[in-house]
């Protein structure tokens, strides 16, 4: 904590001092010549040598614990391993939640603070449907898609972690405070390698970026613009080794440029969850498997959704479908494919397009409803 606060001293700079003077404690014994030999700028040694690092670190560290959060050091047990991987990992970690979450496997889902109607839909889709499956979700709770991969996995009732560009204490953007509350109260966590008090400056969020990926298995785009900061967490994801995946977007859209890219790059394609869940390293998908059997949650395999569904009306020994499914189960023809866009108007005023696209996935899982070419859907029975 006493080098991260140090002026002129990075995460490289803390974890070569570390390596060279060997623990934390050999900092504060050593001499001016020896910290300057570690590779410490003078002006950083100096403020280490006087003492003045150790001071700040203390009322730091005081101040965390005042405010309930946590810290977490590049050497502790409980640091994320996955980012212990990366070129440059935070030497230090600001924490306020559960510091478990930080650890399960996850997909970081990134994209524009402006997406459209699809975009936040799906955005809220694949991340409520991955959330279900043990899957925990990264993201920055930034506006747009991050906030809905947020609140997807939130109301799936799984975990998700969102990586700030500002101290712990200083909710950015303000109007998503109950959501950086939500977060914490439903076991997720919040996280950032910048002090307590740390305001919104413009270059700390493409920083934060390489922590998203770095921390997940994999980086999942929903609409990104050409220009956009969801371009570095791409980049990074890949330097960093992580499979990326894309959400193809409209050709029409300036937000589908990212994704449509990426996709032309190599990303995975991706319409569905299973996406995801097929492309996840089968160590990974093993383990998942494991938490939900002892959790007792739902069968995880396509398909298994199928036996929660009756004909609507609670016969048949299920459950009775959910309005939003019985909504959209009811527009729905046997013999005229429904395209996606004229059911979003259709059922405008009526029902959001999130709860469209949720409804959609669990009709089209439990063998009710068919996908078409073109976003087209048709009744089955």
């Amino acid at each position: 904590m006493a080098l991260m606060l140090t002026p002129g001293m990075g995460a490289l700079r803390i974890k070569k001092a570390m390596q060279r003077l060997g623990s934390g404690s050999r900092v504060f014994e050593a001499s001016l010549t020896e910290l300057e030999g570690a590779g410490m700028p003078a002006r950083s040694a100096q403020f280490v040598a006087d003492g003045r690092a150790l001071v700040v670190a203390e009322e730091e560290m005081k101040r965390v614990s005042e405010a309930g959060g946590l810290v977490l050091a590049y050497e502790d047990e409980a640091y994320p391993e996955r980012l212990r991987e990366i070129y440059d990992p935070p030497a230090v970690l600001w924490i306020r939640g559960s510091i478990e979450v930080l650890s399960k496997p996850g997909i970081a889902v990134v994209g524009t603070r402006q997406p459209s109607p699809y975009g936040a839909g799906m955005a809220e889709l694949l991340s409520r449907d991955l959330a279900h499956r043990g899957v925990a979700i990264f993201s920055g709770m930034a506006r747009g898609v991050d906030t809905a991969a947020h609140k997807g996995a939130i109301d799936a009732g799984g975990k998700t972690v969102a990586v700030w560009g500002t101290g712990i204490d200083v909710v950015y953007p303000k109007e998503n405070k109950k959501l950086a509350e939500s977060i914490v109260a439903s076991g997720g966590t919040i996280v950032s390698e910048y002090p307590l008090g740390t305001f919104p400056a413009p270059q700390n969020f493409p920083v934060r970026n390489r922590i998203l990926s770095g921390m997940s298995v994999g980086v999942l785009v929903i609409e990104a613009g050409e220009y956009s900061g969801t371009r570095i967490t791409a980049r990074c994801a890949m330097e960093q080794n992580r499979d990326v995946y894309a959400v193809p977007g409209n050709v029409t859209n300036k937000n589908a440029w990212g994704p449509n890219t990426l996709i032309k790059q190599g990303a995975k394609l991706t319409a569905t969850w299973e996406d995801v869940w097929e492309d996840l390293p089968s160590e990974v998908r093993l383990q998942l498997e494991e938490e939900m059997a002892v959790a007792g949650g739902r069968e995880s395999k396509p398909g298994g959704a199928a036996s929660l569904f009756d004909d609507g009306a609670g016969g048949g020994g299920g459950k009775p479908m959910p309005e939003h499914e019985r909504v959209v189960f009811q527009r729905m023809k046997h013999d005229e494919p429904l395209q996606l866009d004229s059911l979003i108007e259709g059922l405008e005023g009526e029902l959001g397009s999130a709860e469209i696209f949720a409804a959609l996935f669990e009709l089209e899982l439990a063998g009710r409803v068919k996908q078409m070419p073109g976003k087209n859907y048709v009744r089955c029975f």
